[in-house]
């Protein structure tokens, strides 16, 4: 695809992303963007240049360009932004498989110092800079893999019609527990911000049949493990008339086709990431599912001291994941352990019919969900248990007055999707701008 149009000397020159320069070849091309790096041979400078979408080395030879050509190419440091023209040729040696021979360049700013240069660097001094970090390969084919999950999941809901339903951001009242929540003043009254849109969502399920929401929500969390952040994106979809196993089929399918979209889409991405694509391959439906209660007995024959009623840790959950070649489902946990809104077992009412979805490769829970409480008294009943004020759940519970349904949905955090999939070390790496216990710059 071709977009605006750049002149030299009078001639019409085509502008084009680098991504599409494969339909190039053997065309002069205008390429908008920065120095990624360069190396001279004495009369020959090569230019490693990145215009966002791709890479590309341009030649600039001594004896094919003018002098001021060859001079501005010489002074310029990393990161200048730039205007290159030249010839497109294929060039399987080069790292996108294309070559640019150039025969104009126009510096648009030359660039100071650059902080981040090819040596090593500490991560606080990186998130220090994550302004300038994202530009680096392996953070740009993170954020690239983020994009396309993104992209997979609108489809992916789209293709099922599903309603894309945009829940607030400020929000009455605590849905995940109290201890997580961020305070804000709202003029005279106390709001907060999200932890998450599901009480929405089951409002917008009762008027639409199935809904999701794609969001930022925020957790209060004093942690500093490799899986927390405060701030993190959930795509929530919400179900009318779906069941508890309905619900967990829909997430399989949903997970399934994310990591076969980024196989399919980010060969490219997950090859810079130096990703065991292997792993990846074994993520199709059926997956395993165990009950709390299994997990509990796997927990101890591996040593663990946890008791059934116990939440699973962090640890716990990589032991289970461990035992099996694709994400697994736990369901069935301790109604304690649950928040208020989660349907108790028919039979046993010590468990609810929900379920954690864990990542194989030691990522923990990507999901949690489970069916709804449908009864209204049930549900006022589980709001006194766990002493939430009444008046901020009074348009939750009209739900329960004015036709209400068995209901089902789901929360996927998309950073600890992206970790996963990427193979990264952090959750940090898999936002753009993290948010963590002790940093809010940039």
């Amino acid at each position: 695809m071709n977009y605006t149009i750049g002149r030299r000397r009078g001639e019409v020159v085509e502008r084009v992303y680098l991504k599409h320069i494969a339909q190039h070849v053997g065309s002069e091309v205008e390429i908008r963007g920065w120095l990624f790096n360069k190396r001279s041979s004495g009369k020959i400078q090569f230019l490693i240049i990145r215009d966002g979408t791709e890479m590309i080395q341009g030649v600039v030879v001594k004896s094919e360009v003018s002098p001021e050509v060859f001079e501005a190419a010489k002074r310029l440091t990393q990161e200048s932004s730039l205007i290159v023209r030249g010839v497109v040729r294929e060039e399987p040696r080069s790292l996108s498989g294309f070559e640019l021979t150039v025969t104009d360049l126009e510096i648009v700013q030359l660039a100071e110092e650059y902080p981040i240069t090819p040596k090593e660097h500490g991560v606080e001094y990186l998130l220090d800079r994550r302004h300038l970090w994202l530009r680096s390969r392996r953070q740009h084919a993170i954020m690239l893999v983020r994009n396309e999950l993104i992209k997979a999941t609108r489809k992916f809901f789209d293709e099922r019609d599903f309603v894309l339903i945009d829940a607030p951001i400020l929000t009455p009242a605590s849905v995940e527990g109290t201890t997580t929540l961020f305070e804000t003043d709202y003029f005279d009254d106390k709001a907060y911000l999200s932890q998450t849109g599901q009480l929405y969502m089951e409002a917008a399920a009762m008027a639409f049949g199935k809904v999701y929401c794609f969001g930022p929500t925020f957790r209060a969390e004093k942690s500093k493990t490799r899986r927390h952040l405060m701030e993190f994106w959930m795509v929530e979809p919400e179900m009318a008339f779906y069941s508890n196993d309905d619900n967990m089929k829909l997430q399989e399918e949903y997970v399934s086709y994310m990591v076969q979209h980024v196989l399919e889409n980010c060969s490219k991405e997950l090859e810079i990431l130096e990703r065991d694509t292997s792993k990846l391959k074994n993520v199709v439906p059926p997956f395993p599912r165990i009950s709390y209660d299994e997990a509990v007995e796997i927990l101890q024959k591996h040593g663990s001291d946890i008791k059934w009623g116990e939440d699973l840790g962090g640890g716990d959950e990589t032991i289970i994941a461990s035992q099996f070649d694709r994400p697994v489902f736990v369901h069935g946990y301790p109604t304690e352990v649950k928040a208020f809104y989660f349907k108790p077992h028919p039979e046993r009412p010590e468990i609810v019919l929900g379920s954690d979805l864990l990542a194989p490769e030691g990522y923990g829970e990507i999901i949690g969900g489970g069916e709804r409480i449908a009864d209204l008294e049930l549900l006022e009943q589980r709001l006194e248990e766990h002493k939430l004020p009444r008046e901020p759940y009074e348009w939750y519970l009209d739900l329960r007055r004015y036709g209400s349904v068995p209901h089902s949905g789901f929360g996927l955090g998309l950073e600890r999707t992206v970790s996963w999939i990427c193979g990264l070390a952090h959750l940090r790496e898999a936002s753009p701008f993290p948010r963590l216990l002790n940093r809010i710059y940039p």
